[in-house]
């Protein structure tokens, strides 16, 4: 039976159709800029983590996160560093925590947490430290945090 007919993209030929790109801007970075600057964070929140300052490495982490198309090794050098920094954080200090975030970072958490949560076996991370940094997140940033993160084209 010949199967090759659903392999065509009927979408090239529809003029209407939306792509990402016209959703959102585009990361104005150079890709290398980017992977160059995820690895310069991951140096920096080493360091505060060194120094037990795990506010300060969440904030260093969700500043500027890289997101669009051709920068997928920055990503997921951006998202081990920040499982890392969740798995590390006693239960006691993640409220205090994610207060000295601000709202948009609270948001780049949110969507973190569930790009964390669809790894397959969570990666490295248990599926408590996730849930429980989501259980805490949104007792302080509220349900208005979880609906931004997944309505955001802008995927982490």
């Amino acid at each position: 039976m010949e199967t090759a007919f659903r392999k065509i993209d009927i979408d090239k030929y529809d003029e209407e159709v939306l792509r990402d790109e016209d959703l959102y801007d585009a990361d104005p970075r150079d890709p290398g800029q980017v992977l160059e600057e995820a690895r310069q964070r991951q140096a920096a929140v080493r360091s505060s983590l060194a120094k037990n300052d795990t506010a300060g490495a969440l904030a260093v982490i969700l500043d500027n996160a890289p997101y669009g198309p051709n920068v997928d090794e920055a990503k997921q050098i951006t998202l081990s560093t920040l499982l890392t920094i969740l798995n590390s954080t006693k239960a006691t200090e993640i409220t205090s925590v994610i207060k000295a975030l601000t709202p948009d970072a609270q948001d780049t958490l949110m969507k973190y947490i569930y790009k964390g949560m669809a790894m397959p076996g969570w990666g490295d991370i248990s599926g408590s430290v996730l849930l429980g940094w989501h259980e805490k997140l949104t007792e302080v940033a509220g349900v208005g945090s979880i609906v931004r993160a997944i309505t955001d084209r802008r995927i982490v």
